[in-house]
């Protein structure tokens, strides 16, 4: 399938990380979200009821960032996927990256980054 949304570098605040400070301070995460949907149908009636509304999928995205705890980037991203599919029946493939700058290691790097894709 080629026709896809994508919202990119959506910036959030969330709680998320092993280290006991990552739980009590918190860091900036950002991520990347491509939903692939057959929006032929959209495209021509110019209805979005027709697409894949991606007002509801940024809301959803923020509510797991910051609404939920996640040890793992890997299931923070799971838990997107999921509930992309759960909301829109149309989207048959998300994929999704979760970076997290200044992740608290003793080393030099601009993030750390995970990425799935998930189909139905």
């Amino acid at each position: 399938m080629d026709d896809a949304i994508t919202l990119s570098n959506m910036a959030f605040y969330g709680h998320h990380g092993t280290k006991k400070a990552e739980e009590e301070l918190g860091a900036r995460f950002l991520v990347d979200l491509v939903m692939r949907a057959d929006l032929k149908k959209a495209g021509r009636s110019d209805n979005l009821k027709d697409t894949v509304d991606y007002e509801r999928a940024f809301a959803i995205v923020r509510g797991l960032v910051e609404g939920k705890r996640f040890y793992l980037l890997e299931a923070l991203a799971e838990a997107i996927a999921q509930a992309i599919f759960a909301e829109f029946p149309r989207v048959a493939r998300v994929e999704v990256r979760v970076r997290k700058p200044g992740v608290p290691i003793r080393g030099i790097l601009d993030f750390a980054e995970v990425e799935i894709v998930r189909s139905r």
